[in-house]
C-alpha cells in the first residue's frame, strides 16, 4: 500500500482496494473471537496501512478493504486512532451486517430453511458440528454509500472479494443498481481480476518461466500489483504499477479469471455477471481490455459460511530413502498402527500419505528420499496427546526399516485445533447491511429490489463433436507427454468444491483439440486415483478464452480449515493434471513448450 500510495504521481490511483479474507482466516478469526482469544481482525492490514497513510491523505486516495474479518468495529477504531495519532483528517467508516448466526438460528427454529450445503447437499440439521459463527458475503453498495457521505477509509468484514471494487466504481460513477447492471457486472469481473494482488501480474501463472528474464523491474521478485481502470460505461482495462516486472497479458488475465469461478454465472449480492462470452484483448504492453461480460439480476440469496469447532489434528513425518519404498512404508505403518491400537477408535481420521517418489539411480541422496506424512484427527485434544499419537509414531524407530529416519521438528506432532466450515445460502432480506460513520451516524443499505432465482447447479456445456474428430484424432502425428507442455491451467477452492480451468495459447485447431480432449469423462481419466466415484463434475466452454473449465463437486477434503490434504487450497490440482500424459499433436509442440 505504501508503494502504491507514494507512486501516485506516476500511477494516479483513486481508490486502494484490498481483499484480506479467505475461508482460512474466516474460520480462524471466528474461532478466536468466540473464544475471546484476542483481536479478530487482520493485523497485517495495519502493517500495510500505517506507512501509507500520509500519502493517502496527501493525494486524496480512498481506501476500501475487508480486513475487519470477525472484528470490523475494533479494526475501525484502531484505524481511527492511528489516523488521529498522525494528525490526519481522514474519515473512517465501517460496515456491519455480515455476522448472521442469529438469523440462521431463527430461520432454523421457524423451519424457514433447511440450509443445504451448496458443495455437498447436506442439510444443516444433519451436520455433525455446532456452528459458533456465521458470516455472509455482502455486496459493495455499503462501501459506495460510505464514500458518498465523505468517508476516506471504509473497513469491512466479509464483503465478497470483489465488492470493494464494485463499491468504489459505483460511488465514483454514480451508478444506479436498477439501471446500470452491465456496468456493475463489469466492475464485478474487474474486482475478481485484481482481488488476489499479484496473481493477475504473473503470480500462480503456468507461463511463469517467461517472466524470469524480465530483469528491468526485478524479474520474479517484483511481479507488481494490478490496477483496474473502469469507465462510466463499465469498460475495464487491467494494468499494473509502473516500475514493476511481471506482466499483464491476455494469458495472465485468463488465468486469474478462471480461478474460483463456479460456472457461467458469477454471483454477487449486487449483480450477476454472465461469463459465457467473455474475452480479453491486448491493447499494448501491460494493458488488457475486458470484453463480452453480460449482466443479470442478483440472486435473492447470498452465500454464508458457518464455522464450528472441528476437533484437532497432528502429524508426523518420516523420510524413507532409496530402494523398496513401498515395503518400507508397509512395515512402518503396520508397526505404528499396532502401537496406536488402544486409541485408534477415538480417531476420526488416520492417513499414511506418501509424498513424491524417488528418482531412479538418483544423483543425490535428496533425490532418492520421499516424505511419508502420518496425519490424524480427533474430536478431543487428549486423543492426540504426545503419549497417544506422537510417541507411538516415533517409538518404532529401533525396529524400523533400513535407514528409518523421522523428522525431528516435532511441533506438528502436538494437537492443534481445526475448524469445520459449512457453506450455504441466506436470503438477502435477512441481512442488516449498515454503514457506520465517523460521527456516530449510520446508513441502512436495503437488499436489492429486484432479484432472479437461479438453479442450484449451474449449466454444463455438453461435449460436441469437434470438426476434426473426437478425443484428439485428426491432428496429425502425436507423441506422449505431459498435458502442460502445451496447455495452461489454473485451479482453486471454494469450500470443498474445486474448480480447474484449462486453456491453450491460440484458437483454431488447438482450441478444437483441447475441447475434444477435455470431456467430463476425459477429466475423470486425468484425475485417475484422485477422482471419487459418483462425484459430480460440471463443464463450461469459454470460446473467447480458448478455455474449458470444470467444477469438481466436493473434490477437496471438506475445505481449507480442516483438510488433511497438503493441497489445502486446491491450487495444485491444476499442476497435477498438467503433469498427466496424453497424446500431444506434434505440430502444436513445434510451436514451443510452455
Amino acid at each position: 500500500m505504501a508503494m502504491l500510495a507514494a507512486n501516485h504521481p506516476n500511477d494516479p490511483i483513486d481508490v486502494l482496494t484490498g481483499d484480506w479474507m479467505s475461508e482460512a482466516n474466516m474460520t480462524a478469526r471466528a474461532t478466536l473471537k468466540m473464544a475471546g482469544g484476542g483481536d479478530a481482525y487482520e493485523p497485517s492490514f495495519i502493517e500495510a496501512l500505517e506507512p501509507a497513510l500520509n500519502d493517502i491523505a496527501r493525494y486524496g486516495i480512498k481506501v476500501a478493504v475487508n480486513a475487519g474479518a470477525s472484528d470490523t468495529a475494533l479494526l475501525a477504531k484502531v484505524v481511527t486512532d492511528l489516523v488521529a495519532t498522525k494528525r490526519l483528517s481522514l474519515k473512517v467508516a465501517w460496515i456491519s451486517g455480515d455476522e448472521v448466526l442469529p438469523a440462521v438460528q431463527r430461520a432454523q427454529k421457524e423451519n424457514r430453511s433447511d440450509f443445504p450445503n451448496i458443495c455437498t447437499g447436506e442439510l444443516l440439521a444433519d451436520w455433525d458440528f455446532t456452528p459458533v459463527y456465521a458470516q455472509a458475503y455482502l455486496g459493495g453498495l455499503g462501501i459506495a454509500a460510505a464514500f458518498s457521505h465523505g468517508a476516506d477509509i471504509v473497513i469491512c468484514g466479509r464483503v465478497s472479494d470483489a465488492s470493494p471494487v464494485i463499491g468504489a466504481a459505483y460511488w465514483w460513477h454514480g451508478w444506479n443498481r436498477e439501471t446500470d447492471l452491465l456496468e456493475m457486472a463489469n466492475s464485478l469481473v474487474a474486482g475478481h481480476l485484481i482481488e488476489c494482488s499479484s496473481y493477475v501480474c504473473g503470480g500462480n501463472f503456468t507461463g511463469f518461466k517467461s517472466l524470469e528474464s524480465k530483469e528491468a523491474g526485478g524479474g520474479w521478485s517484483n511481479l507488481g500489483f494490478p490496477i483496474a481502470e473502469i469507465s462510466r460505461r463499465g469498460q475495464v482495462v487491467i494494468t499494473k504499477n509502473s516500475g514493476s516486472a511481471g506482466a499483464i497479458t491476455t494469458e495472465t488475465c485468463t488465468s486469474q479469471l478462471l480461478y474460483e469461478i463456479q460456472g457461467p454465472w458469477y454471483f454477487n449480492s449486487d449483480v450477476t455477471a454472465l461469463l459465457t462470452h467473455i474475452s480479453f484483448s491486448q491493447l499494448s504492453a501491460n494493458r488488457v481490455a475486458l470484453h463480452g461480460v453480460g449482466a443479470d439480476l442478483p440472486p435473492p440469496t447470498t452465500k454464508i459460511g458457518l464455522t464450528a469447532p472441528g476437533g484437532y489434528q497432528a502429524e508426523v513425518h518420516w523420510y524413507p530413502c532409496g530402494l523398496d519404498i513401498g515395503a518400507k512404508i508397509r512395515m512402518l505403518e503396520a508397526q505404528i498402527r499396532g502401537l496406536l491400537q488402544p486409541n485408534i477408535r477415538n480417531l476420526t481420521l488416520l492417513q499414511f500419505q506418501l509424498l513424491g517418489l524417488p528418482v531412479s539411480n538418483a544423483h543425490t541422496q535428496n533425490e532418492a528420499t520421499v516424505d511419508l506424512r502420518i496425519v490424524a484427527q480427533a474430536p478431543r485434544a487428549e486423543d492426540l496427546s504426545p503419549g497417544k499419537f506422537l510417541r507411538p509414531c516415533l517409538d518404532v524407530i529401533m525396529q524400523g526399516f533400513p535407514g528409518a529416519t523421522p523428522g525431528l521438528d516435532l511441533r506438528l506432532g502436538f494437537p492443534r485445533a481445526v475448524q469445520e466450515y459449512y457453506v450455504t445460502l441466506l436470503p438477502q432480506t435477512e441481512i442488516q447491511h449498515r454503514v457506520h460513520l465517523w460521527d456516530g451516524g449510520s446508513l441502512e443499505i436495503p437488499p436489492p429490489g429486484r432479484t432472479k432465482f437461479y438453479p442450484a447447479r449451474q449449466p454444463s456445456t455438453p461435449l460436441l463433436s469437434a470438426a476434426k474428430g473426437e478425443r484428439g484424432q485428426g491432428y496429425g502425428p502425436t507423441v506422449r507427454g505431459p498435458l502442460g507442455w502445451i496447455v495452461h491451467a489454473r485451479s482453486g477452492d471454494k469450500g470443498s468444491n474445486c474448480n480447474v480451468g484449462f486453456w491453450v495459447r491460440g484458437g483454431g485447431e488447438e482450441w478444437d483439440w483441447l475441447r475434444s480432449l477435455l470431456s467430463v469423462e476425459g477429466v475423470k481419466g486425468l484425475l485417475g486415483g484422485e477422482y471419487q466415484k459418483g462425484r459430480k463434475i460440471d463443464r463450461l466452454e469459454l470460446p473467447g478464452l480458448h478455455a474449458v473449465h470444470f467444477l469438481l463437486h466436493d473434490h477437496l477434503d471438506r475445505g481449507v480449515s480442516c483438510s488433511a490434504s497438503i493441497d489445502v487450497l486446491g491450487k495444485n490440482v491444476a499442476e497435477f493434471l498438467r503433469a498427466r500424459h496424453v497424446d500431444l499433436p506434434v505440430k502444436f509442440l513445434n510451436r514451443g513448450k510452455l
